[in-house]
């Protein structure tokens, strides 16, 4: 009975017992009525069924040699109407300290027109000849500039030892850049052996913002644990357990783009910023009959707006100038300033803004998806869709059942083999007990982290109960003699071998799985991550206990056959 005693107050086993008991309230297992057995587990998409998606970020990588006069001209000539002639280039010239581009034009300039390209300056020469230098700008602010005028997208240099790339966001075959950049004397730079630098895809950069934004969107959107997985830099794999395909694609699918467009004349209007320009976005509420979604921008984004309804005429008439508010090109607010915002305006900017989306439930449910899309940022790409697909909820069900009857055989089959070795109860349930209560601190290690269960991740589990036996049966063999315990110096002995074996083996495990960890994606990586943890928890955790259960249960045994003998 002292020894029962000593067992539980075993300061290992008391830890264990926490442990034990904290993941089965970790796991919260029950029952719902008419939704049959529950938890907080979460299961992927081949256990619970649902949808998955593949997409694809649209874009283009290459290296462009162009020349620097005739890429003003493209740029200028379409803007002002009229054509230019360079006067002076330093654009062309290496090692120039401070490099400028003068042209002159007949037709008026303003230096607000492109200020984007660098610091302008603005003469009036004799006759109705302009002179405008601009300086502080290079030839790749003016290849930079003049495609995304051409492509309308967002065009990315990006520095590498073979010199600069140009990442185009948006879709652009090679054919159509070449034929662009001809209109401007450039060309698709080509490399030694003669092969083109374009190349149909994004960088990883970019590819990981998409990743990394997409998961912001789908977890704020309550969809927990949702796998964003890439797949060399062209496409991007999720999978949406327990939704369905239409609603996954509706959700993937949509880039986020917000803009903001204030009213000329007619039905055109002009840009004025985009929604990175925003820095906060707040709760949608509801005020003045409608529903709002605030938000504040930025210095930049501010300032450039009051700019642009200066410009507009919009702070004079504020009735005939509508600002316009759109996602995804859809207008989803349209509205003339008000006068106390044209006023505010003509003093200074204004940071704090609200979008109304309507009063009904449809414009409530736009207006979370707007604080979704804002939070979360735009894409900084458009995706396309490539590949689709979806597991009924019945057959993730069949599959959820199977691994579970799986893993309880695979646990029958290794206690069969144990007692028929050993003969012994005393070391057949303290086994199979301590490989049970390591999947239960696996599964609640899963809930408290989130992560989401699959067939592969179920393979880790039953791997790691197959690596915690061999473990287990090395402790018992070193520590037993003719089926009894040695004296306690010969007992630590042995039981530190055991332990010396099982760190040497466990540690090569571990070294082996890691990569798939860092480079895998998917099923291998949720193997590797289930199966680290196991054996972590197994090593740390559960084969320290059991070396104390055996010697105590086994020291009890030994202790009644003696007195009997006696």
């Amino acid at each position: 009975m002292s020894d029962k005693k000593s067992l539980f107050k075993n300061t290992r086993v008391i830890i264990f017992t926490l442990l034990l008991l904290g993941s089965i309230v970790a796991i919260h297992p029950g029952y719902t009525p008419g939704k049959g057995t529950t938890s907080n587990l979460n299961f992927g998409l081949d256990l619970e069924g649902g949808s998955w998606l593949q997409i694809k970020l649209e874009g283009a990588l290459a290296q462009i040699d162009a020349d620097s006069g005739k890429l003003l001209s493209g740029i200028v000539e379409p803007l002002i109407g009229a054509p230019i002639e360079v006067t002076k280039n330093d654009l062309e010239v290496g090692g120039s300290a401070d490099k400028s581009i003068t042209f002159t034009t007949s037709a008026p300039v303003s230096a607000s027109q492109l200020e984007s390209l660098g610091t302008v300056s603005v003469e009036k020469l004799s006759g109705n000849t302009t002179q405008v230098t601009i300086s502080s700008t290079s030839k790749e602010a003016l290849i930079q500039a003049y495609l995304s005028k051409a492509l309308d997208a967002e065009i990315v240099p990006m520095g590498t030892p073979n010199g600069i790339i140009y990442e185009i966001r948006t879709a652009v075959t090679e054919a159509q850049l070449e034929a662009l950049l001809e209109k401007a004397g450039g060309s698709i730079h080509k490399n030694e052996d003669g092969t083109s630098t374009y190349k149909e895809g994004v960088s990883s950069e970019t590819r990981d913002l998409t990743r990394d934004i997409l998961n912001d969107k789908l977890n704020s959107m309550g969809l927990k644990d949702i796998p964003v997985r890439t797949v060399g830099d062209e496409y991007i794999l999720i999978d949406f357990a327990g939704i369905d395909l239409a609603t996954a694609k509706e959700i993937a699918e949509k880039p986020g783009k917000f803009e903001i467009r204030i009213q000329t004349t007619g039905n055109e209007t002009v840009h004025v910023l985009y929604g990175d320009s925003i820095v906060s976005v707040g709760i949608p509420s509801f005020h003045d009959e409608q529903w709002h979604t605030p938000f504040t921008l930025d210095d930049e984004g501010a300032r450039t707006l009051q700019k642009v309804a200066l410009e507009t005429g919009a702070i004079d008439n504020p009735d005939s100038h509508y600002l316009n508010m759109y996602l995804d090109g859809v207008k989803i607010y349209g509205a003339p300033l008000s006068y106390s915002a044209a006023s505010k305006l003509r003093e200074g900017p204004i940071y704090s803004w609200e979008a109304s989306t309507g009063t009904d439930d449809t414009a409530k449910a736009e207006s979370t998806a707007l604080q979704v899309h804002l939070r979360a940022g735009a894409l900084p790409v458009n995706v396309q869709l490539v590949g689709s697909g979806h597991v009924d909820a019945g057959l993730g069900a069949q599959f959820k059942t199977a691994a579970l009857v799986t893993g309880l055989i695979s646990l029958i089959a290794v206690a069969a083999v144990v007692f028929f070795r050993y003969r012994k109860p005393e070391i057949l349930v303290p086994m199979v007990g301590t490989s049970l209560s390591e999947v239960i601190m696996i599964l609640g290690v899963a809930s408290l982290i989130g992560w989401q269960l699959d067939l592969a991740s179920i393979a880790g589990i039953i791997a790691a109960i197959g690596t915690g036996i061999d473990h287990l049966v090395i402790i018992t063999d070193e520590v037993l003699y003719e089926g009894k315990l040695p004296p306690t110096k010969v007992f630590n002995s042995r039981i530190g071998k055991a332990f010396a074996i099982i760190l040497g083996a466990a540690s090569t495990n571990i070294i082996a799985l890691s990569p798939l960890v860092v480079m895998g994606f998917g099923s291998l990586k949720g193997f590797a991550i289930t199966t680290i943890i196991g054996v972590f928890i197994g090593v740390v955790v559960a084969r320290p206990v059991y070396g104390v259960i055996i010697k105590e249960l086994l020291h009890v045994e030994e202790s009644e056959n003696v007195g009997m003998t006696e």
